[in-house]
């Protein structure tokens, strides 16, 4: 069915109501029970999924695995496992002012959701919040990237053998579909991509104080000071800079270099892209191509009037987009402005610490934040100093791949978290509940009060 019209996701809106107030997605056996259905469904399709992302994204079959698949089995095994802990009552502890009473937190679905993924990892950053969703016992109306039309394609068919269009539904296409949506009262919404976007997405649940959780992205420094050893972290940059195509939220940025190693990091990052993916890289099976028109586009113009020191090479009719690297770039330029989302990586030079602050101190908050050095004491000042999603010392992106950590920006870089736990917080209230017995009362609680208050003060600020 298409979702092209008010009234098409009007009706939608309404049987995924009916459905999640049947009461059936309350009980932690019916959320296991689909989830066991999704994993077996993805194992089944798991040569189709890695087709789809070679069509859209030119992915290798093993970014696909690591980066896309694994992942996502990791997600819905946790989920499956540690259900039945997550999805029961906690005791919380009570207050003698309420006392004798039993006082819990109980976990529940928001209810109807709105999850909106991106292009860049279109099955992962589909799939795994809807993981969260159900296991939380929501419903799910899912709008895949339009950017992203093979994987769009094969999710709609995934969820549609293992869920009832009521409980879990792929809406298709453009803008307009999503502008559509976002026209609904959700009781939660869920989006990933671009900031801009992130803005018209908040704007839009604020018309009905939905809550959201919005993972967006951002300009990811990446400090390298002169104690850093060049050839380890030279690989670590490539390989979290140019991993699917340096389309990743959370890929370094720009690089921060301590002038004294400056012009041998840059030949080391030299070697080890051509040791990744050759001297000709558009020959590589390894390295991916650009979504679509407008980014390659975008890209391509960002390179105006720059000093390219290595790269540069594009084939439009590819989507090739070649690795390249840019040599301290000025500060104003667009390519400094916005998150470059793509295989471009400045270089900027630094003598001492001021001018690394002096630098960040007046950007936007970034989704991840990179440290290479030996030097336990000048990470850990960074780390306190600046806000940021997440952080890695001496490596990069790897925190994504941590589902005991939560993942999310914070101001222009998002709001709310998800993965492993924070993935079935994130899509749950957490609604406290006080049981009162009739045994006793506080004394002086009701009218008329007692005229002397020092004992009542006394004993509800201590109890």
């Amino acid at each position: 069915m298409e979702y092209n019209s008010e009234k098409a996701v009007d009706n939608l809106h309404q049987k995924q109501k009916n459905f999640f107030n049947t009461q059936i997605t309350q009980t932690t056996v019916f959320r296991i029970k689909k989830l066991k259905a999704l994993k077996k469904e993805i194992q089944k399709r798991e040569k189709d999924i890695y087709d789809a992302l070679k069509k859209d994204l030119s992915k290798s079959g093993f970014e696909s695995m690591t980066s896309e698949v694994v992942l996502v089995e990791k997600e819905i095994s946790k989920m499956i496992r540690m259900l039945p802990l997550w999805n029961r009552n906690h005791r919380a502890k009570s207050s003698l002012i309420n006392f004798p009473s039993k006082d819990y937190i109980l976990p529940e679905p928001y209810g109807n959701t709105l999850i909106i993924s991106p292009w860049n990892y279109p099955f992962q950053l589909a799939i795994t919040p809807l993981v969260g969703a159900v296991a939380a016992g929501n419903t799910v109306v899912l709008k895949p990237s339009e950017f992203a039309p093979q994987t769009g394609n094969l999710i709609k068919s995934i969820i549609k053998v293992v869920f009832d269009h009521d409980h879990v539904a792929v809406v298709e296409g453009d803008a307009s579909t999503a502008t559509l949506l976002l026209k609904k009262k959700w009781d939660f919404i869920m989006f990933t991509g671009s900031t801009s976007i992130g803005k018209i997405v908040a704007k839009a649940a604020a018309e009905h104080l939905t809550p959201t959780t919005l993972e967006l992205g951002g300009k990811s420094p990446c400090i390298v000071d002169n104690t850093a050893p060049i050839r380890i972290t030279s690989k670590r940059i490539v390989w979290g800079k140019f991993l699917n195509c340096g389309q990743t939220c959370i890929a370094p940025d720009y690089l921060l270099v301590h002038e004294k190693i400056k012009d041998q990091l840059t030949q080391e990052l030299i070697f080890q892209i051509e040791k990744a993916y050759g001297k000709n890289q558009q020959d590589s099976p390894d390295y991916g191509r650009i979504a679509h028109q407008n980014h390659f586009n975008k890209l391509k113009a960002s390179l105006a009037n720059q000093n390219v020191i290595y790269g540069g090479n594009t084939d439009e009719k590819d989507f090739f987009f070649g690795p390249t690297l840019v040599d301290n770039p000025n500060l104003d330029s667009e390519l400094m402005k916005e998150e470059i989302f793509g295989p471009i990586l400045p270089i900027i030079s630094y003598s001492n610490e001021e001018m690394i602050h002096k630098l960040l101190e007046n950007r936007e908050r970034p989704l991840a934040f990179y440290v290479f050095s030996k030097r336990k004491k000048f990470i850990d000042k960074l780390f306190k100093r600046y806000s940021f999603g997440g952080g890695v010392a001496n490596d990069s992106i790897i925190q994504f791949a941590n589902d005991n950590l939560p993942f999310g920006g914070v101001g222009h870089s998002g709001m709310g978290a998800y993965h492993g736990k924070y993935s079935f917080k994130n899509f749950s209230h957490e609604k406290p509940v006080i049981k009162r017995s009739f045994l006793f009362d506080l004394p002086g609680r009701y009218a008329p009060y007692p005229k002397s208050l020092s004992l009542l003060k006394f004993l509800l600020k201590n109890l």
